[in-house]
């Protein structure tokens, strides 16, 4: 694996990038402001679980602080990949059909489909216009770096120019929302810089 730099940031807080990797902009939900017991805005077509709702959040509040409003330019989403990165992917929804079947109900159609955790990707990639490579991967170690590390493969074997992570965890309690965090990031030769830190 390759070195990495950290950086210090806010309250002391550290970010990590691979060498040759530039972060060009960061979103998270929650954040400062966000009502958080009533959980990420619904999107339309996802039902019982936040996990979606959580990508797709946290990815448009990251695109929207690089790009503006979508969608992208088509010369850079046709080289931009998806990457979601989650150890536990869609608990809520695995629960929710696991009980269904458990007391012999019918299960909701949407939750085949939402089953998946890159999902919600298609939402994302369809409004944003990111016609890129989709990765959807679980870690066993910290999921910025692992992503960022993914991220330099892509770019490296000439699969995207830039890469949108997308790193969302449901939370396993029942009632309660998890939290997610995106970042866009593109090759940088020569070195690394870390624009956004860490919230």
């Amino acid at each position: 694996m390759s070195a990495r730099t950290r950086s210090t940031t806010g309250a002391g807080r550290t970010t990590t990038a691979e060498p040759g990797i530039e972060v060009l902009a960061r979103g998270t939900w929650p954040e400062a402001g966000d009502e958080v017991p009533a959980g990420p805005p619904r999107l339309a077509g996802f039902v019982v679980s936040s996990f979606s709702p959580l990508a797709a959040e946290a990815a448009n509040r990251c695109l929207r602080a690089h790009h503006g409003e979508a969608p992208v330019p088509p010369e850079r989403g046709d080289r931009t990949a998806v990457v979601v990165v989650s150890r536990l992917g869609d608990f809520t929804t695995d629960r929710a059909v696991g009980a269904a079947v458990v007391a012999g109900r019918p299960v909701q159609p949407l939750l085949f489909f939402q089953s998946v955790p890159n999902a919600v990707v298609g939402h994302v990639a369809t409004a944003w216009g990111l016609r890129g490579p989709v990765v959807c991967f679980s870690p066993e170690g910290d999921q910025e770096e692992a992503a960022l590390d993914y991220a330099r493969l892509l770019f490296e074997d000439g699969e995207a120019d830039e890469a949108l992570l997308v790193l969302v965890e449901s939370a396993v309690e029942e009632g309660v929302h998890g939290s997610a965090t995106a970042l866009l990031a593109a090759p940088r030769d020569g070195g690394v810089v870390v624009r956004e830190g860490r919230p």
